[in-house]
């Protein structure tokens, strides 16, 4: 699919008003220096032991019989993979932390999937590709950058815990960046393009910061 727009643009919310009012309060931010070579939860944070549900007020309901993942743009070869064809690449299992710019964090989450660093391998990223935008089924979008997107530790998921992700929590497959903010882990992956320039999305242009490092506390934008 080439065409850069969403099918569908998330509805404005008191839940997106409020967090754009964070935004500009700059609301969570504490200053604190970070250590991440000797402490294990970034600056502003709280430890918490069950998964928060966060999203923008709809939960698509996908089955897995229905789903696609269309990856497209600057690369050389453009893949459409249903849930079938993508279970077929090959899958890792990795142990993480996540943390979510509302101050939460997951300590040693197992989740299951198909390495970014895989997929580009078989889509072969053209020269030009220097981002890459994350689409969810509810419209919602986030960018990378391709280093990022790249890291080791990303992976396109369908399981945690042993067990296929739910719909809460973006099922059947999402993305997971351990390495910055959860927003940039798009829930309910549908297309993942490959763009010769940045596209900051939802939040992003809602006063989020455009890269979102927890050890920095890029939270917002300056």
């Amino acid at each position: 699919m080439a065409d850069d727009e969403d099918p569908a643009t998330p509805a404005d919310s008191k839940l997106t008003r409020t967090k754009k009012l964070w935004a500009q309060a700059g609301k969570f931010l504490t200053g604190r220096a970070a250590r991440p070579e000797s402490d294990r939860l970034p600056p502003g944070q709280h430890l918490v032991k069950d998964w928060p549900v966060l999203d923008l007020g709809l939960q698509p309901r996908i089955e897995k019989a229905r789903w696609q993942l269309d990856v497209f743009g600057a690369v050389e070869n453009p893949v459409v993979w249903d849930f079938a064809a993508f279970a077929a690449q090959p899958q890792v299992t990795q142990v993480c932390d996540i943390h979510c710019v509302t101050t939460w964090s997951r300590y040693d989450n197992h989740f299951e999937g198909l390495p970014t660093s895989a997929l580009a391998e078989i889509v072969r990223p053209k020269p030009e590709a220097s981002h890459v935008v994350l689409h969810s089924a509810d419209g919602y979008t986030t960018n990378l950058s391709l280093q990022d997107f790249l890291g080791e530790d990303v992976l396109i998921a369908h399981a945690w815990e042993g067990r296929p992700l739910t719909s809460d929590h973006g099922g059947p497959v999402r993305l997971v960046v351990p390495r910055l903010y959860f927003w940039k882990s798009a829930k309910w992956l549908s297309r993942i393009e490959f763009a010769s320039r940045d596209k900051p999305g939802f939040w992003e242009v809602r006063g989020y910061h455009n890269r979102g490092d927890p050890w920095r506390e890029e939270r917002y934008s300056e």
